[in-house]
């Protein structure tokens, strides 16, 4: 088993009477049919479509945390606090009072039962124990959310390893993690949002609702995300070339870590073109998804 601190991620706390109607009213994902024992992925968008941030939302505690990117939460909820209006609900940076541990591989579930937790069966599903949250991911991979207090005792986990191990899985089950390098560039479907259940096309209006709507329906979309093994180190938000577009940009990475990234390319260089770190460069080899193209 493999155990990790995930220290990339940050945590949004939302409370009151009208969270969830607040979440349901600003999200791509429907909030208001979520049962407590269930997370869901969404997305929170700009007026043009563009995702401003990236969401597994957990109901917790008459309200919900919202796992995103470290770097986002403190902007994100300056952002979302704004349209509250008269609504009864509070946003908050958690990031800080809360810790979040990954747990992977084979014996991750008797790990979870060490930890006095019944492994939830199917994905997505929720279990608690006093004072920690267990969401399955997928198949032997948990995450584990928990006050600040807890740290040492999920610290002392079998198998601590590197974080780059979780955000390769991730990679691997296709996953985008919007960042500061890579916010307000991409509607939902660039990122395959819609391939892995964070877009709710049948919900209420939210930020950007026409503008994806739109996308969908009219196929609008011209760039798609695709897995790609790279022979040099990637970063979030850095520029690919391809032949077929000679001295502009045709793509550009979203999430990185070991020699594999998540990169949204046009689609006509996935089609007749080779898509490169740097102009010239070595091709990238394209890797399967695990969701349907």
């Amino acid at each position: 088993m493999n155990s990790t601190e995930l220290t990339q991620y940050g945590l949004l706390e939302t409370s009151g009477d009208d969270a969830r109607s607040f979440l349901h009213a600003q999200l791509t994902n429907d909030v208001e049919g979520l049962g407590t024992d269930r997370a869901r992925y969404a997305g929170w968008c700009s007026a043009k479509g563009r995702l401003l941030a990236s969401f597994l939302v957990v109901p917790h505690e008459g309200g919900f945390v919202l796992q995103l990117a470290r770097d986002l939460a403190p902007a994100i909820v300056k952002r979302l606090s704004m349209f509250i209006l008269r609504s009864k609900v509070k946003v908050l940076d958690a990031s800080a009072s809360r810790v979040q541990f990954g747990a992977w591989g084979a014996g991750a579930e008797a790990t979870l039962a060490g930890l006095g937790i019944e492994p939830p069966a199917e994905d997505l599903r929720i279990a608690r124990s006093a004072n920690v949250i267990a969401v399955r991911i997928s198949a032997q991979r948990f995450l584990l959310i928990a006050p600040h207090g807890e740290r040492s005792r999920l610290a002392s986990l079998p198998g601590i390893t590197h974080e780059s191990g979780w955000m390769l899985e991730e990679i691997r089950a296709g996953r985008p993690l919007i960042t500061q390098a890579t916010q307000d560039q991409f509607v939902p479907q660039m990122v395959n949002y819609e391939r892995f259940g964070a877009v709710d096309f049948q919900k209420g209006c939210y930020p950007g609702q026409e503008i994806v709507a739109r996308a969908q329906y009219r196929g609008q979309v011209k760039r798609r995300m695709v897995r790609v093994r790279a022979p040099v180190a990637l970063r979030a938000g850095q520029d690919l070339y391809s032949d077929d577009l000679p001295g502009q940009s045709s793509g550009t990475v979203v999430n990185a870590a070991g020699d594999e990234a998540l990169a949204v390319t046009q689609i006509s260089t996935l089609e007749k073109g080779v898509l490169r770190a740097e102009p010239g460069g070595a091709p990238l080899e394209v890797l399967p998804l695990p969701y349907a193209a």
